[in-house]
């Protein structure tokens, strides 16, 4: 079989079905580069990792369009990831060119899922790899993703969850931690996960004769539930816990509707205290640690 004539070949008609069907570009892309990644695995294996090198040169010479050894290896890794599940086209060329180098391929369909629902750019997800989303996952979550199970709440904010220091604070109060989220909130809500909405900062609720002031009172429309968050600037402690508990049991008493699921309550503190959430027996209290950058 001459493998060069054939990706030729595939690289021609792909260009010539683009020109003609301009709706059906992208999904001409990814069969095509899927193929040429398929002859360039199989030529490999007959004539050695150097016949790439030698295609990339031929190419660009008689096709006069730079198809360099960088990319043709990409159609290659494209080839290898799709032999082993469907091909998202609902993702361009541009979208595998971030994500084929990630190599993991849980990984990789983490990110493949969240350019989906979030109809991500090429740009956003990069950004999103950068921040290394799904490393921050709990390993728990990961597990969940890769058996297909249904995700909680909780499960998709990330640990530690990222907040831009665009002012490059060196002391940061539970205020100032508070401007940084809100001057900034589209973000901090992607941090969180997928369907959070903002309600309120300082959220004020009356106990007994007292005023109380929630930080951040937010509303999971997916999971049908108020979200209440506490800002610490310390370690975790024993009273943070008591303190949330309140909040969400008064939520759950004044504003939560029957059809409503309970209240979930997150502390953002600067350092997690395995120790005292050992002891917490109250499920709906999640704990993550926050990072400046």
């Amino acid at each position: 079989m001459n493998y060069y004539n054939e990706i030729k070949t595939q690289i021609l008609n792909n260009e010539i079905t683009k020109k003609v069907k301009d709706y059906s570009k992208n999904k001409s892309d990814l069969a095509t580069y899927y193929n040429v990644g398929k002859l360039l695995s199989k030529a490999g294996k007959h004539y050695g990792e150097g016949i790439i090198k030698e295609y990339s040169e031929k190419l660009t010479k008689e096709l006069n369009k730079k198809y360099s050894v960088t990319t043709l290896k990409y159609m290659r890794l494209f080839y290898e990831f799709g032999k082993s599940q469907p091909v998202a086209d609902q993702l361009t060329w541009s979208h595998y060119i971030e994500l084929l180098p990630l190599k993991n391929k849980e990984k990789i369909n983490y990110y493949v899922d969240i350019v989906i629902k979030n109809n991500l750019s090429k740009r956003e997800l990069r950004e999103r790899i950068k921040n290394k989303e799904y490393e921050r996952l709990d390993e728990n979550t990961k597990l969940r993703l890769i058996n297909e199970e249904k995700l909680e709440v909780q499960d998709t904010i990330k640990n530690p969850i990222i907040i831009s220091n665009k002012y490059n604070y060196e002391v940061v109060s539970e205020k100032v931690l508070q401007k940084l989220i809100l001057e900034d909130i589209p973000p901090f809500l992607k941090e969180l996960g997928n369907s959070f909405c903002f309600i309120s900062n300082e959220y004020k609720i009356k106990i007994g004769s007292n005023y109380n002031y929630i930080d951040l009172l937010l509303y999971n429309y997916e999971f049908n539930c108020f979200v209440v968050i506490e800002l610490k600037v310390t370690e975790l402690k024993k009273e943070h816990i008591g303190q949330i508990e309140v909040y969400i049991n008064y939520i759950d008493k004044n504003l939560r509707k029957p059809m409503q699921d309970k209240t979930i309550g997150i502390i953002l503190c600067k350092k997690d205290n395995k120790f005292i959430m050992e002891y917490c027996s109250d499920e709906r209290i999640k704990i993550r640690e926050y990072e400046l950058l």
